[in-house]
């Protein structure tokens, strides 16, 4: 066993003499300069070996799948931002990150050849202040956030996307999210990059008047108001959009045997009920979505 380490050891050495003598990018020749391009090509433009898993979500592509797509056209990206925050005692604190994983798919979707970068979860504030009772948290800066998202964006550029647009479901984000579109247009004007925020897809007081008058659904809460008849901070559209993706988001069961399945004078049963209002909200949320940007489209070809 002794001998079979000092083999192996004698191995790593001679493998990190070797790499440490391999001559730097400033020591190469012209020709070894060439030689080391056409692997970096080579290996860039390989074949994927297996099929291709489709997926909207660039956190759930391999590499070769990422760029296979994006030279398919798929050449939009979405960054997609929520937050963590009290939301009453019914609601997981992630309301917006379980609403976005259902909006950032039907957006992309909508669209056509656009992939979604992985979810901005935190949201800004001020981490020294946080409390568990009322307000957020964990969270970030609003330094940080906007180095953050400015980063994303920077690297979806390298990455070879030409649009990259902002969507935050959470009101706090629209400053940090237009600085860092801000920051990376006057970066690189538009070359090969556009960025936008699009403050359309905070569209909550336009669901709110969508429910209560085209839906008919009386729910007791002011379009711009951010809570309702029950005083706490959830409210039907939310609710039935998260039931969508997971009923324990809402605690629905628990609800339900508490008696507590009702937001401000709606019943929440039965879930299939609730889910399916919640699909046609994900609707309207995306047509509003889909033609802001459809529209900033436009704006840029002019």
């Amino acid at each position: 066993m002794k001998m079979m380490s000092v083999l192996l050891l004698s191995t790593c050495l001679l493998a990190s003499t070797a790499e440490a003598q391999r001559p730097r990018g400033q020591d190469l020749t012209p020709e070894q300069r060439a030689a080391r391009a056409a692997e970096r090509e080579a290996a860039m433009n390989a074949a994927r070996p297996i099929d291709a898993v489709a997926s909207l979500w660039i956190e759930e592509l391999t590499w070769m799948e990422i760029r296979d797509a994006i030279r398919a056209g798929s050449t939009t990206a979405l960054i997609l931002t929520g937050g963590v925050e009290a939301n009453g005692p019914h609601l997981a604190s992630g309301k917006h990150n379980y609403s976005n994983k259902l909006m950032g798919a039907s957006v992309a979707q909508a669209l056509g050849q656009t992939l979604i970068a992985p979810l901005v979860t935190l949201e800004p504030g001020r981490p020294s202040g946080a409390v568990m009772i009322g307000n957020t948290g964990p969270m970030v800066s609003q330094e940080t956030y906007i180095a953050w998202l400015t980063d994303m964006g920077d690297s979806l550029r390298g990455m070879g996307f030409t649009e990259v647009y902002f969507l935050g479901d959470s009101g706090g984000n629209r400053r940090g999210m237009q600085a860092a579109a801000d920051a990376l247009n006057g970066k690189y004007n538009g070359d090969p990059t556009r960025f936008h925020h699009v403050p359309e897809f905070y569209n909550h007081d336009k669901v709110r008047q969508y429910i209560q008058e085209t839906l008919g659904i009386p729910e007791q809460m002011e379009y711009s108001a951010s809570q309702g008849s029950d005083g706490i901070h959830e409210e039907l559209s939310i609710a039935s959009i998260m039931s969508v993706i997971d009923p324990t988001s809402i605690r629905f069961a628990q609800r339900v045997k508490a008696g507590r399945a009702s937001i401000n004078g709606i019943s929440l049963e039965p879930l299939s009920q609730t889910q399916e209002l919640g699909r046609k909200l994900i609707e309207f949320r995306t047509g509003i979505t889909v033609e802001a940007i459809q529209a900033l489209r436009a704006g840029a070809r002019d």
